[in-house]
Parts: structure tokens; sequence; C-alpha cells
């Protein structure tokens, strides 16, 4: 993935669009690559027009072309005397050197201000007279004139305004096509609902696709292989059978989607024949091997053991000298799009490490911010001053840290920026604590604070310099285990050369909704500066995650009531006390609002997943008839612009546009036909879309039924998201003890960790 700018072929002078810059000559055959400068009207500042486009490359113009056609084709008045042939061509080459010479003594005498030439055009012809003259080489008549210094934009302070959902836009696909495929989907007995999301898919004449290979269905988002199946049954006839070679491809990359989804860039080559084979696919290995011939996946063979192999024993000197080992290797099979992400992150970041850091001022510059800095983040400073790559672990409090570090930046004068991955974490990000006034503006610009997929897109930040890079110094991001490797890859190759890159988080918390695992990668490849925070979350709530994170599950001191568990016996319980706690218990006596509660819960489905908790809530705290996909003004929802994005906010009204809602300050359309996949109720969420925010009261449901579920990080997570009280709805008994010290995080197949150990050896 490329982030040099895109180029475009520039406008001829005088056309619409052309980019002439006054001053600067533009058709030299120098690539020069300025922006269109324009006046204040809008038209281009170098256009000609008028009398000043007529002049020609000879030095003759239309008057006296016209003046030399009439001296040498006049008819002779009557009664004048015959000039002969000759004379006449002698007189009007006489006329014609007296026009040219005419022409020179102009050329040569200086031009007066709103007349004849100006702007671009005389600056030419200068040029040109200079070259003639001798004055001046090519080279530098023609050259650009050194452009200023650039300075960094000054972002303006942004101001709420609705904005329509951004991501995954609905099919734009002919009337046509999606009936041709509504067609096809009915022959085949498939929801004819399919059809826009087919034509997405597959694209230009997927109805033809759909005929001649059936199984393309399954790359249908929710489309299910026994769908698939029944569906290819239905328009193949006595012709499907599960030895068909188009089965077998489609099922390989349906796995490794499905692999994806589950966090995994590739899978191992054993594991995916497996699968294929309780797919009732007969050679799993063919059909492997026809989704790599198709370019369709791609094969690894990444080493178990980066050290070098041992050397052969040293036998006799008459014996033959035996054959080093061989290093053993795993086989992985990976989607493109995967692999190459994770590659790219791989040489994104040896690149970060490897180049030298900016001049920035000296050591001792460092060391005195460092010195003036608490213990910690004195340490974070001190390792970030010498190298490009630092990985800072620690919980809640530790943001501190890493808000003190991007203040010694910036009063180094470097340019410093942190990234969030939600607009509530980078709106909690304290001004003060990176330079800017407490009373200022709270906008990006002042607390040098963004999203990351506001830094990515350009929206927020310090957007982008001329070649393409980030225009910044030093960037900070944290809740960095969020970063899936798609977006980590994005973020390394939008870094200059020379720029640090800090990567904070806590390494207990559930890793990224979408593949990969990059921080713990990071953590485990042991290739750049670890720091660990030693500021410890406060509290009674900050003790039992501590506890939690190393496998201990602690009775803790709560004379605040900050910390209590509620036992109950079955689902219909779960519910009734979680809504009372929400709506009654918490506000009366803690003193927190209910919509400064969380509810979290493991799963959507089920008797108490955030389904059935939703419902009941949303009975209790704003009942109403669903006027809009289920939806009233009032409603808590949580919005997911993408996977894996999760704004907490509320429906403010629903109209011909969308439903207008509300997150995190900032106006939202969602239009109707994505309200259904981008909306959901969110009194109550799952732990993986509640990581990386926090509330003031968190209200954790354990129901019976989700004691399989449970793990050290998704309690580590779910219990953290309480800043002042944390309720436990208490229902799976000894699993709750025995997740903490014995269920830890569910592996991912990944390819970072070798990679980077491939590139750059493992610190101490």
């Amino acid at each position: 993935m490329s982030t040099e700018p895109e180029t475009t072929e520039d406008a001829e002078p005088g056309t619409p669009g052309a980019d002439t810059t006054a001053g600067t000559p533009r058709n030299t055959g120098e690539d020069v690559g300025h922006a269109d400068t324009r006046s204040p009207d809008g038209d281009p500042s170098g256009d000609l027009s008028g009398d000043e486009a007529t002049v020609t490359g000879d030095g003759t113009d239309a008057e006296a072309v016209a003046g030399t056609e009439a001296a040498a084709g006049a008819e002779p008045a009557e009664g004048a005397a015959q000039l002969s042939e000759a004379a006449a061509e002698l007189a009007a080459q006489r006329v014609e050197r007296e026009r040219i010479e005419r022409r020179k003594a102009e050329k040569q005498a200086p031009i007066e201000a709103g007349t004849k030439l100006s702007g671009t055009a005389a600056d030419l012809l200068a040029a040109v007279r200079a070259v003639e003259s001798g004055e001046k080489p090519v080279s530098t008549a023609f050259r650009e004139p050194a452009p200023e210094p650039r300075r960094a934009p000054q972002e303006p302070v942004p101001r709420p305004r609705p904005v329509a959902a951004a991501t995954a836009p609905a099919p734009t696909a002919a009337p046509e096509a999606v009936g041709a495929v509504r067609a096809v989907l009915a022959a085949g007995g498939a929801p004819e609902a399919l059809a826009a999301q087919v034509v997405a898919v597959l694209g230009e004449g997927a109805d033809d696709q759909l005929r001649e290979d059936p199984w393309q269905l399954l790359r249908v988002p929710g489309v299910r292989p026994e769908q698939a199946d029944g569906f290819s049954r239905e328009l193949l006839g006595a012709e499907c059978g599960p030895d068909d070679e188009r089965r077998g491809m489609a099922l390989t990359l349906w796995l490794l989607e499905q692999a994806a989804v589950a966090g995994h860039t590739a899978l191992d080559a054993p594991q995916l024949t497996a699968a294929l084979s309780q797919r009732s696919v007969p050679d799993p290995d063919a059909a492997v091997q026809s989704a790599l011939v198709e370019g369709e996946a791609l094969v690894f063979q990444d080493a178990l053991d980066t050290a070098p192999p041992a050397p052969a024993p040293e036998d006799d000197a008459d014996d033959d000298a035996e054959e080093p080992q061989e290093r053993p290797v795993r086989i992985l099979i990976g989607l493109e799009r995967y692999a190459l992400a994770e590659e790219s992150l791989a040489d994104g970041l040896a690149r970060v490490m490897n180049s030298v850091p900016k001049e920035d001022g000296s050591a001792a510059h460092w060391e005195r911010a460092a010195a003036a800095a608490p213990r910690s983040a004195g340490e974070l400073i001190r390792a970030v001053a010498t190298h490009g790559l630092v990985l800072h672990t620690g919980g809640d409090a530790s943001r501190a840290e890493a808000a003190a570090l991007l203040r010694a930046a910036r009063g180094l004068g470097l340019r410093g920026w942190a990234a969030t991955h939600t607009a509530v974490g980078r709106d909690g990000f304290p001004a003060r604590e990176t330079g800017a006034p407490a009373d200022g503006p709270a906008d990006g610009a002042a607390t040098g604070v963004a999203t990351v997929a506001g830094l990515l897109s350009g929206s927020e930040g310090p957007g982008r310099d001329t070649d393409g890079a980030l225009d910044l110094d030093v960037l900070v991001v944290l809740d960095a285990p969020q970063l899936d490797v798609e977006t980590a890859a994005m973020l390394a190759e939008s870094l200059p050369d020379g720029a640090r890159l800090v990567l904070s988080g806590d390494p207990g918390v559930l890793w990224s909704a979408g593949p990969g695992r990059v921080f713990a990668d990071l953590l485990a490849a042991r290739a750049c500066p670890q720091v660990a925070s030693r500021t410890p979350d406060p509290g009674p709530i900050g003790e039992l995650v501590s506890g939690v994170g190393i496998g201990e599950l602690n009775q803790v001191e709560a004379p605040g009531k900050e910390v209590v568990i509620v036992p109950v016996r079955d689902a219909g319980e779960a519910v009734h006390r979680t809504v009372q706690l929400v709506a009654d218990s918490v506000p009366r006596a803690i003193g927190i609002p209910a919509e400064q509660t969380q509810v979290i819960t493991p799963g959507h489905g089920g008797a108490v997943g955030t389904r059935a908790l939703n419902t009941a809530l949303k009975e209790r705290l704003n009942p109403g008839p669903g006027r809009f996909g289920g939806f009233d003004p009032g409603d808590r929802i949580v919005y997911s612009p993408a996977p894996g994005r999760t704004l907490p906010g509320h429906v403010v009204k629903a109209d011909a546009e969308g439903l207008h809602l509300e997150c995190s300050g900032a106006p939202v359309v969602v239009p109707k036909e994505r309200v259904e996949q981008a909306v959901r109720h969110g009194w109550a969420l799952t732990a993986h879309q509640a990581v990386g925010l926090r509330w003031p009261a968190a209200v954790v449901v354990l129901p019976g039924d989700a004691a399989a579920a449970l793990t050290r990080p998704w309690v580590y997570t779910a219990f953290g998201r309480a800043e002042r009280h944390l309720s436990v709805v208490h229902g799976v008994e000894q699993a709750l003890p025995h997740a903490v010290a014995e269920v830890p995080q569910k592996p991912r197949t990944t390819r970072l960790q070798a990679l980077l150990k491939a590139q750059a050896p493992a610190q101490g």
C-alpha cells in the first residue's frame, strides 16, 4: 500500500482546470507538481486572454501579416507606372524588413505596466530574452522558484453538523442488474432481498456469475455453506455434488473469511484442510490449491524458531560432513488482503525503528524534560528520545504518562499528536496535560489529539506533507490493543522518516475486533523498548481489576459501595435485577443517573443477552412504539460506522433522510436502509463493544449460560469500564474465579511476530 500522492496530468495553460501559477512557466517539460493558484474570483492567475494571446512563435502578428499581404498583392492604380515583378518583390521585402526592425525595437524597449504582456506571459518572454542574450542558462531561467517553507495548517474549530453514515455505502447498482440477479435468486430458492448485496459483491454480470458458479453466493456476508449448497442444487440439478471444484474453492475462501472475523490473519494449512473435510469436501488439498492458483489466497512458510540452526556434530575427518539441520516451519494459508497488510505493517515498523529520529534538540533537553516528569513518565520520555518505536503498557491511569510525553515533545518544538479510537477518548484526553490552556477551546489543534480514523482520513489532525506522509514528528496511539492489522499498517505507512511512534495501551484488555493482535505481537517480539507504567488505577475498582489482570479474583474493601456483588439464580432474575440496578438502586444509593450507567453482558443472544436486556431497559427507561426501525426519540444507542468501531449516543428524531443521532456531541444521520445494520440499542453492550470506553457506573451481568464464554481478558475488560461504581450481577458461581485464574485470551494465528523477528533483533 503506497502513500505516494496520486499524480494527475496537468491541463494545458488557458484550458479549464489548468494549473498555472503567476511567474511560473508551466510548459517547460518539468513535473513541478504545484497546487492550482487562482485569483480571488476563481480565475487561474496565469491565463492569457485578449491581445496577449495573439503573439505567435515567429514574432509576427495578424495585423503585420495582413499589411504584408496588402503590400505584396495590391493592385496598381490606373495611370501609375507599372512596376516589374522583381521591383515589386524588392518593395515587399523592404516593407517586411522595416516591420521586423520596428518589432525588434519594440521588444527591446521596456514594457509599460497595463499594456502589452503581463503576468506569466511577460515573465516567460523575459526568460526567453535572458537565455537568448546569454545572461542565464536554460536550467536557471526556466526553474521553478523555491517554495516557501511549509507551515502546519491551523485546524479550524470544528462545528457540529449533521454527517451521513460514511461507511459501507449503499449499493448503487443499476435496477436492471439487480432485477437480473433477483431472477436468478428466485430460481434457486434464495431470498430475493439479497440481490443488491450480490451485485455489490460480484459486480458487473453478477447474474451470469451466479449461473456459472452458484457457490459465489457464499461471498455475500451472512450466507452459510448449507444455504449456498441448497441454492446450487436448485440451479445445477444433477450436476451439483460435494466434489465440485467450485464448491471446494468457495468453501476455502469462506473459511478464511470466517477466520478473519475471529481475528486470525492466516490459518495453519492442516487446520484449514481439516475444516474443509468437516464440510464434506472430498479432496481438501485440491480445494486449497485451486484457491492458491486463482490468486484468491496466499501460502507462507514461517519459521517456528528464528535462531540459527545448531551446527552438525563433528565426526572423524574421514566421515562425510553432515547436512545442516533444517529449521522447522509451519505452512500458513491466508487471504491476500490481510497477508499483505501484515507484511506491510512489518516493513513500516522496521522503517520506523531503523530511521534516525529527527533533530529536536540535545539529549540534555530530553533529559531535563524527563527529570521534570513523574517516574514512569520520565522513563517513557527517555525511551522516546532515542528510539523510533516504543511500547508503553499500563491501565487507564497511565494515560497521564502519555500526555506528559506529548507535552514534553511539544515543549521541544516537535509536532506531537495523540490518537484515540473514539471521540469519547479524544475529548477525555485532558488539555492541560498537552500544554493547551485548560479553559481554551477543546479542538484538536489546541490539544493535539485526534481519532485514528480522523487522522488517517485527514478530517482531523495535522494533515499530510507534500510526500503524502502525516505532517508530524511524534505520534502516540492510545488504546493500542484495539489496532487491527490493516489500520496499523496504514498508520505505519503514513509516518514520515524520522518520526517517533509510541503505542500505548493495556495489554490485559480484549484484542481488536478486526484481524490481528498487533500490540500483543509487538510485545512478544521484543523488537523495541517497552516501558511499563508504575501508576496504579486508583480505588477499590482499580485494585479489583489489577488483581484480575494477574489471575486473581480478590475481595476488596469498598466502604463507599464502589463494588457490589448481586447474586442471582436464573435468567429472569438476572434481567429483573439489572433493570432495578440501572433505573433505581444505583441512582438512589450512589447518585449516578441511569444515562451514565452502562450494562455489559457476554453476548447479543440468549435470555440475558444485549437484545433481551435492551428490550427490558427500553420498556423501563424510554417506552415507545419503535416508530422507526424499532427506535424512538430519546433511545440510547450505539452506532457502528465500521466493523469494530462503536460510538455511543442517542436518537434525536427520524424523518425522510433517515435516523438522526447524536454521538459524542456530533449529529449523525443514518440512512433508512443502513439502520438495521449499523444501529443497536445501547443500554446494554458486549465487552467487545465497550472496550476503550468508560462510564461513571457499570453493571456487569454474568448469567449462568455465559459461563463457557468467560475469559480473563473479558472479565478484566468488563470490570475496568467502571470509574466510580461497579455492580456484578453474578449467576455463574465458580466459573468466574476459574475464568480469571485459568482461561487466557483466545489464541489468534498471525504472522507479525515472525516477520518482526526476521527484521529486527530482540531486545532484552
